[in-house]
């Protein structure tokens, strides 16, 4: 069902493309209407396929957004390894937080993201315009203020106060100044709740992929979890009322199996809140395991960059079935299992220790966590990315009622209902007092959702951003937020910078 659907998505999108604009690079929309929107916009399935765009926009999490949240944690690094993975030093600059404001993958972010909140602000007046006929005109437009809102939750997460922009054109003579980054956090807020009422609690498997219901009360909780730190004022009670819509709603469960989140057929998982659909298709498919192979662990040539460091690999329990995610040691082919040499012919063995310049091919443990698709073209795996997942959520309820209560049952049973799964027997946790709760949640949050995009948000949460960690010293305050790109303030001089850069 997944594929039927994702055709569509695709094949409407190509369709489209000539109708919608280009993209918003530097908070600009072109609009190219060789479609009429007069003739266009007459039935359901025209609207549904004029929605599929925006969608669409979602696969770009996995580029720059994955990378500038990634490989600034604790995760995560990318070494030189001769002349590979150099890149003008733009992977080592995210790992030791020495990013400036020309960095591309964060202008890349900046555009991706204003990107899709053009490609709503150009729908929503066409379908506010649709007839009553049009059965789920209420559901298209709040699926769409969901979409935006969500943009501008990774934006508020980078940069801070950005432009709040809703209108479909602007007036290049007086672009827009930033809002401050409280006049966002209400926006976002505003939208998602709004859209609620509106938005189915679930989808038939047809429409795999779609927002729900569930899907923005996961942004809430997501708002409200770093809300002390996005505006000054914490919000652990609503951290908690929104995670208790999405538990209570009984949608979604945990997956009895961890690694089922992760197989190339994750969408059946029942934790899948808000996903990026993957296709095995050349340019349509999750590409995390090609990332971080060696060149000789499979036919299609993986490019053998990312690692784990050695904290963050040491801070696993051994006994911890998510710890597999690992490997470590000899390496094998991932298809059939055969060991592998280096390019020298030598076995090939993956050693804890990486220096940032002049690592060797085999320095570094890589992380094999999205199950290998024998099916995958061009590197292209069809395994979906989940944005939001339901173990987060027991895990933002843990947290939240710490913050307000300390460890009480209830808090503590659900980080052990996370952990239960993983190990045999079970090792529950038993925290005394909140700050020891405190540390055990962000050390199970890296367990639980380790290499998922989200380690970042977490570590500036819980003030542990700025630590050092191999080949990494101690870094400035103002790196919690990144700069904003040079290229935007060039095209829109309003754009004053973030203090530091």
């Amino acid at each position: 069902m997944k594929r039927k659907f994702l055709k569509f998505l695709f094949s409407a999108t190509l369709m489209l493309s000539s109708l919608l604009y280009v993209g918003c690079t530097n908070l600009e929309e072109k609009v190219f209407d060789t479609i009429s929107t007069d003739t266009f916009f007459r039935t359901e399935p025209e609207f549904l396929a004029a929605l599929v765009p925006v969608y669409a926009n979602l696969r770009s999490i996995a580029w720059a957004y994955y990378n500038i949240n990634q490989h600034t944690s604790d995760e995560t690094m990318v070494p030189q390894r001769g002349g590979d993975w150099g890149d003008n030093g733009k992977w080592r600059q995210l790992h030791q937080h020495t990013w400036d404001k020309s960095h591309p993958d964060i202008n890349d972010a900046w555009n991706n993201a204003y990107d899709g909140v053009a490609r709503v602000n150009y729908m929503i007046p066409q379908f506010e315009k649709a007839p009553e006929t049009i059965k789920s005109k209420k559901r298209f437009i709040a699926e769409l203020k969901f979409l935006r809102a969500f943009h501008y939750y990774m934006l508020i997460d980078f940069f801070g106060g950005v432009p709040i922009v809703t209108v479909p054109r602007l007036d290049f003579s007086n672009l827009p100044a930033r809002n401050t980054r409280q006049e966002v956090f209400d926006f976002i807020i505003k939208e998602t709740t709004e859209s609620i009422n509106d938005l189915p609690a679930t989808v038939p498997d047809v429409e795999y992929g779609r927002v729900t219901k569930g899907t923005a009360n996961a942004l809430l909780a997501k708002m409200y979890l770093n809300a002390g730190v996005w505006t000054g004022t914490p919000q652990w009670q609503k951290a908690v009322d929104a995670c208790n819509a999405v538990i209570n709603s009984g949608n979604y469960k945990l997956s009895p199996k961890y690694f089922d989140n992760f197989v190339v057929s994750n969408q059946k998982s029942p934790e899948n809140i808000f996903v990026a659909p993957s296709l095995a298709q050349d340019g349509l498919g999750l590409t995390m395991n090609m990332r971080t192979l060696h060149y000789n662990q499979h036919p299609q040539s993986p490019w053998n960059g990312f690692c784990t460091i050695a904290e963050y690999y040491n801070s696993f329990d051994k006994s911890d079935e998510r710890f597999k995610i690992f490997l470590s040691g000899q390496a094998f082919d991932v298809l059939t299992g055969a060991p592998v040499n280096n390019r020298q012919g030598a076995p090939l063995i993956f050693t804890l220790d990486v220096p940032m310049i002049g690592a060797n091919e085999n320095n570094g443990i890589r992380v094999l966590k999205w199950a290998v698709d024998p099916a995958q073209l061009g590197g292209h795996a069809g395994n979906d990315y989940a944005i939001f997942r339901y173990a987060d959520i027991l895990l933002i309820k843990a947290e939240a009622l710490n913050e307000l209560n300390g460890p009480t049952a209830e808090s503590v049973g659900l980080v052990n209902s996370v952990r239960a799964r993983v190990f045999s027997p079970e090792k529950p946790i038993s925290p005394s007092n909140k700050d020891g709760f405190r540390t055990a949640i962000l050390a199970e949050r890296g367990f639980e959702l380790g290499w998922e995009g989200i380690r970042r948000q977490d570590l500036i949460r819980h003030g542990k951003f700025q630590n050092a960690w191999s080949n990494k010293a101690v870094s400035e305050g103002f790196r919690n937020l990144f700069a904003i790109p040079q290229f935007q303030i060039d095209t829109n001089p309003k754009l004053a910078q973030n203090p530091g850069y």
